[in-house]
């Protein structure tokens, strides 16, 4: 690992559709840290993922790096390989009639299928990941008859198949009930623990759904950044109260998850 950011944003406002949906980004992960970005719906959260990733352009002017290359000098397609986005988005796949052991290989063709016959070094690989993440159980279960929880256990499998260096986790307990959240947020804490040089992104709507290990972080409202710094900085009432337009109070519990009460 040659550099210190993962990722460096500076000045990007981002316009889709003729409007703008980033105004004045400057954000910066470092190399192994973890990092949350809060927002309500619309705030620009997937926007901003979808910039890092590469998918939107910053108008002229703005810089982006992640890993160590900037944007416009780099092969994005071979960058993204390094990159591990976990996303709602593909759960859409999981109707389809795939096992979990092939769901996990699909990630070697950046796609969500294998189009060829796997080797067994890889299949060795995908059911280590498996084991990694408690889910090698499911490798001959059809997706579509696993709880949610499994599912999601297969996805970050699946993005761990590449050895990513940077993960982003893009409101992943969004179609999740209670069990299955709390199943996930377990799985992202061992996570953290166990990859120590991995860095992690949490995006989320849901304040009570950022874990303690997500040590700094920053607050999106209607494209602008609302407020950056540590976790402690960040998760304010104050803040609170300013990005999602609520009278919002907090409670901390024992395991250091903040919890909300309205009022």
């Amino acid at each position: 690992m040659n550099y210190e950011e993962a990722i460096g944003i500076e000045g990007a406002n981002v316009y889709l559709g003729g409007q703008e949906i980033l105004h004045d980004i400057s954000w910066h992960v470092k190399a192994g840290e973890r990092c949350f970005v809060l927002g309500a719906n619309g705030a620009g959260k997937t926007t901003l993922v979808r910039t890092v990733m590469g998918f939107n352009w910053p108008k002229f002017g703005a810089k982006v790096q992640v890993l160590g290359h900037e944007f416009g000098k780099v092969n994005l397609a071979e960058l993204r390989k390094r990159i591990a986005w976990v996303s709602p988005f593909m759960h859409q796949v999981l109707a389809e009639e795939h096992t979990g052991l092939e769901l996990v290989l699909s990630a070697l063709e950046g796609a969500l299928g294998l189009f060829r016959k796997p080797k067994e070094e890889e299949i060795a690989r995908a059911e280590n990941a498996m084991k990694e993440l408690h889910c090698l159980h499911l490798r001959d279960r059809m997706l579509h008859s696993m709880s949610s929880g499994e599912q999601v256990k297969i996805l970050i499998a699946r993005a761990l198949l590449i050895q990513p260096e940077l993960m982003i986790l893009d409101e992943p307990s969004v179609y999740l009930d209670i069990a299955g959240r709390e199943f996930l947020l377990e799985t992202i804490a061992n996570l953290a623990k166990t990859r120590p040089e991995l860095t992690m992104v949490f995006i989320t709507q849901r304040i009570e759904d950022i874990l303690p290990v997500f040590d700094r972080g920053m607050i999106l409202k209607s494209g602008r950044i609302e407020a950056i710094g540590s976790r402690e900085e960040v998760l304010t009432e104050e803040n609170l109260k300013k990005a999602f337009g609520l009278n919002i109070r907090l409670i901390q519990s024992q395991n250091g998850r903040f919890w909300t009460v309205i009022e």
